[in-house]
């Protein structure tokens, strides 16, 4: 077969242990065989960020705004254990909340389903799409440890340092913890509007939940600003295609997810997020089986494994031993760089090829060869085996020749 010429580049952020592993796996014998691969390459491992005192994470953001389409490996976020194995000058922050910050996104997340793997949550049949804010709250939070009495307080001044409010937190008898966190009017209409345009592409509902009873100056804009969005911008369209805007408390949104059939876009405040899609992809099934897209208000894209870099994998391999990882969430990254890569500059073979890659995943898992993982997830009747992952990279490969010269 002649290689898919690929004109315009994708940014890729490699990254660390197995996922990286896995990663250079996933090009040589899954991509470069059928495709002229086309890359800016940033290095996001945990050692160059650290030599580079974090510029080449910065330096990726920025290729991804230009690009208008990356693809990126799991990272570590370093902790104390963290920064004394790998001998870090300090705690660089995550790279995924300095993307997120660079595009002012909004991260979509959805589990990939298979068959012989049924979901805790029987009465799921589609998947729930997580849509996490990807901006502010917890993540952008001043905190401060309260060594003794003290009264802490909350003081807004405009920009001429006239003071425009000042409320008491709390007045501290002895040691505790303070926090203040923030959010923007902008950011959160960007992630509303990335809510409702994601739905209408892939024809969900969208539901929104926050606790407006409790946090009715926080949690309330918020509410007012979606329903603001969809009244004003989205409704007519909603409408027509014959879909609905839900909002409730989180907690009965919550609950009603769970009772449901699946097949909506759950909009979620940034840590609420980050904890649902975790809940949602352990009850689908396994978390190396959740897809995440980050979506830009102004149009741009970057793909990425939800899971983390499978640290446990990383050390058994080191040792030389075999390990069996879930390639799928990583494979299904590349495929959705490449399909959006080929639907912005109008070629087609890369979004077949792209499908192609992913079915091949999805073909093999389903004739029974499952990762560790997913083993034992499933019914005995349906496991075959768990390759090894040269084994399993090899079963992709064939099946990815057969459909693409079918």
């Amino acid at each position: 077969m002649d290689k898919i010429r690929m004109p315009n580049a994708i940014a890729e952020l490699d990254g660390d242990e197995m996922t990286h592993v896995l990663w250079g796996m996933i090009k040589k014998e899954l991509i470069e065989p059928f495709v002229e691969l086309n890359t800016e390459y940033y290095d996001l491992s945990l050692p160059n960020r650290d030599r580079t005192e974090d510029a080449v994470t910065r330096q990726a953001a920025d290729a991804i705004k230009r690009l208008k389409v990356g693809v990126k490996c799991a990272t570590i976020t370093p902790n104390f254990q963290r920064q004394e194995e790998y001998g870090l000058r300090q705690l660089w922050k995550s790279p995924n909340a300095t993307v997120r910050a660079a595009l002012d996104g909004t991260v979509f997340r959805a589990p990939i389903l298979l068959s012989r793997v049924k979901p805790v949550v029987t009465c799921w049949e589609k998947p729930v799409t997580i849509a996490r804010h990807a901006y502010g709250d917890l993540y952008k939070a001043v905190e401060y440890r309260v060594p003794g009495a003290a009264k802490a307080e909350l003081v807004v001044t405009d920009e001429n340092g006239a003071e425009l409010s000042r409320q008491t937190v709390y007045d501290f008898k002895g040691p505790g913890v303070v926090q203040a966190m923030h959010n923007r009017d902008d950011s959160i209409l960007s992630f509303a509007r990335c809510c409702f345009t994601y739905a209408l592409s892939v024809k969900q509902d969208v539901w929104f939940g926050v606790k407006d009873t409790i946090s009715k100056g926080y949690d309330q804009t918020f509410k007012l600003l979606f329903q603001q969005v969809y009244d004003e911008e989205y409704k007519t369209a909603f409408e027509a295609a014959g879909l609905h805007y839900r909002y409730g408390l989180i907690d009965d949104i919550a609950a009603k997810v769970i009772r449901s059939r699946g097949g909506m876009v759950w909009a979620c405040k940034n840590y609420d997020g980050d904890v649902m899609s975790d809940l949602i992809a352990a009850a689908s099934g396994s978390l190396p089986m959740m897809t995440s897209v980050l979506v830009s208000p102004d149009g741009c894209f970057e793909y990425e494994a939800a899971h983390g870099t499978v640290t446990d994998h990383f050390y058994r391999w080191r040792r030389g031993e075999k390990v069996s990882t879930n390639p799928l969430a990583t494979m299904f990254a590349w495929a959705g760089a490449l399909r959006k890569r080929g639907e912005l500059d109008g070629i087609p073979a890369l979004g077949h090829f792209a499908d192609c890659l992913e079915r091949a995943g999805l073909d093999v898992f389903e004739e029974g060869h499952f990762s560790e993982d997913l083993a034992m997830l499933c019914d005995p009747a349906d496991y075959t085996d768990s390759p090894d992952n040269d084994t399993l990279i090899a079963l992709i490969r064939a099946r990815l020749g057969q459909l693409l010269n079918a």
